[in-house]
């Protein structure tokens, strides 16, 4: 069988033509992504701006510019892909979260993040859901009852990335442990609901399914969880006993990376939820892995994973942008502008509905178990949560292209118009709702003069990767115990509590101080951690240092 020489010829021309595109396409891309971080660190004191929004109106402007270009025919360089998304962008901005995340003030609010991140979002989601059927079935939309539910579980996926940019660690140890716990497990939430729901005939939906759902809902959330665990502690097993760095530090920051990255993929494998466990893995890795390497290799880890975090928001924010007027998800809901606009409007108010719905019902809940004033969450602050869960971002985007779009594109009309219903909440939430974030956290929050005097000091945000995870840089035996009868080391008696009565007043107090006691003897010496690994020199750069730095001292 003969083969034509021109259509080899043509094939290659085409080929070496498609591969020319890319990397224009890629090119201006990054391009774009240097302008959006120069105009970010310019902008960097700017009362209403943030990188977010910067990187979202650079978007939605290229986008203009593409369209006019292509004569309307595209308005991005690239196509959207969920999987580019879940698969190669989110897990290293969840990843960071749990590995930069300070630890004290995460597990001190333990039970108030968990209660806002898990039961909030399912309150969340039943309002949101309850009220898309409630509104949308009406206006024969063409949608079915598991779509319903997936709008309930796209729109609880809140994005906190503009309050925290303006939330300090440092200042408001409280409000951002809450605002940034909250928000990495809501996501976790979101994206289990949405799977549930996706795995399930809700056809005919019976207290037999729902049961199941919650069930399912339980079980990837303690799975992926222990998975990441897991994980994490056996990159600090691996590291501890082989100790690259003794002949190469490039070898621990690969492990620590790919051991990173495989936690999310295995959760992937097995159906579970990916952000979950990468963020524990991270977490744990920060506490064990992260102190069993080298001196180089920890400064390098950590602005590495954040680098990697940093690039991939912003990458994230400047393609929602340019596809916000992707025109041929617009052309397909042009027919009926009044109903998409309703669709929105409707997605908006039930978004603030939602948040409302739970945020100041088990902010009082949370307010009931503790008895220290500096620990309750005051209304200012409550409004401050409210407000930071009420921007939608790139999760809401992905989970709405995986239920609604193949390959980003759409020709059925109830589709179109939950994308770009999607699509509009978005860009109006971060854009509107962003500008407004930074005047009112100044109007509700205290000046920082006043917060140093009514707050106690934290550790400054650059040495926070030296807080171990409720470790001994934290609360002391008579912080945990002030008058109750416990021995200590130093001879002075701290009464011992009664268990039931301290759990009831300070649970998280009392669980600190037996977790430490059993860290302390059981995995640090195995995992290692801080104050457990001796110092061996990582490198011959390393160890000059080391002794040139002895040779000062003397």
């Amino acid at each position: 069988m003969g083969i034509d020489s021109r259509t080899v010829f043509e094939t290659m021309d085409m080929l070496s033509t498609s591969d020319h595109a890319s990397v224009v396409a890629i090119s201006l891309f990054v391009t774009l992504l240097c302008a959006c971080i120069v105009i970010g660190h310019l902008l960097e004191e700017n009362r209403w701006m943030n990188e977010s929004i910067t990187a979202l109106l650079i978007g939605v402007g290229t986008g203009v510019v593409i369209l006019l270009i292509s004569k309307g025919k595209s308005s991005h360089l690239m196509v959207f892909s969920e999987d580019l998304f879940f698969i190669y962008l989110l897990p290293p901005i969840i990843f960071n979260a749990g590995f930069q995340v300070k630890k004290k003030q995460f597990f001190r609010n333990f039970m108030t993040i968990i209660l806002f991140g898990a039961l909030g979002t399912l309150i969340s989601f039943i309002i949101i859901s309850l009220g898309a059927i409630a509104f949308f079935q009406k206006m024969d939309i063409g949608l079915a009852i598991g779509d319903y539910l997936a709008i309930g579980a796209i729109f609880a996926a809140t994005d906190s990335v503009c309050t925290l940019q303006i939330l300090s660690q440092d200042e408001t140890p409280l409000l951002y442990s809450l605002v940034f716990g909250e928000g990495v497990v809501n996501d976790a939430t979101s994206v289990v609901l949405f799977n549930a729901v996706k795995n399930f005939d809700l056809s005919h939906i019976n207290t037999t399914v729902a049961l199941e759902l919650v069930g399912n809902f339980f079980y990837l959330f303690i799975s992926s969880t222990v998975l990441g665990v897991v994980t994490g502690l056996l990159s600090a097993y691996v590291i501890k006993k082989l100790y690259f760095g003794r002949h190469s530090t490039d070898r621990e920051v690969a492990i620590m990376m790919l051991m990173a990255y495989l936690s999310y993929m295995l959760a992937e494998l097995f159906y579970l939820s990916g952000i979950l466990t990468v963020f524990f893995c991270g977490i744990v890795m920060s506490h064990y892995t992260w102190h069993n390497v080298t001196e180089n290799s920890r400064v390098t880890t950590k602005h590495t994973f954040a680098t990697l975090s940093f690039v991939a928001e912003i990458f994230i924010f400047l393609y929602v942008g340019m596809d916000a007027l992707d025109i041929d998800k617009w052309r397909v809901v042009s027919s009926s502008p009044k109903k998409s606009i309703y669709v929105s409007a409707t997605l908006l108010g039930l978004t603030l509905v939602g948040r409302a719905a739970f945020v100041f019902p088990l902010s009082f809940l949370s307010n009931l178990t503790k008895k220290s004033p500096n620990e309750k969450i005051h209304f200012k602050q409550q409004i401050t949560i409210w407000w930071a869960g009420l921007m939608r971002g790139a999760v809401s985007m992905a989970l709405a292209y995986n239920q609604f779009t193949k390959a980003g594109h759409t020709q059925d009309r109830g589709n179109a118009i939950m994308i770009t219903s999607t699509i509009t909440v978005v860009l109006f939430s971060t854009v509107v709702f962003g500008l407004l974030t930074k005047p009112l956290v100044r109007f509700l929050m205290p000046s920082p003069k006043q917060l140093h005097r009514s707050i106690s000091s934290e550790p400054v945000t650059p040495n926070s990767m030296i807080v171990p995870l409720l470790g001994e840089g934290q609360d002391s035996v008579a912080e945990l115990f002030s008058g109750n009868g416990i021995a200590r080391e130093d001879g002075q008696t701290v009464a011992r509590p009664s268990s039931l009565r301290m759990l009831l007043t300070k649970p998280t107090r009392t669980v600190h101080y037996y977790w430490r006691k059993f860290d302390d003897a059981f995995m640090r010496p195995v995992f290692g951690g801080r104050g457990f690994v001796p110092y061996v020199p990582g490198s011959p750069t390393e160890q000059s240092v080391r002794q040139w730095q002895g040779e000062a001292k003397h």
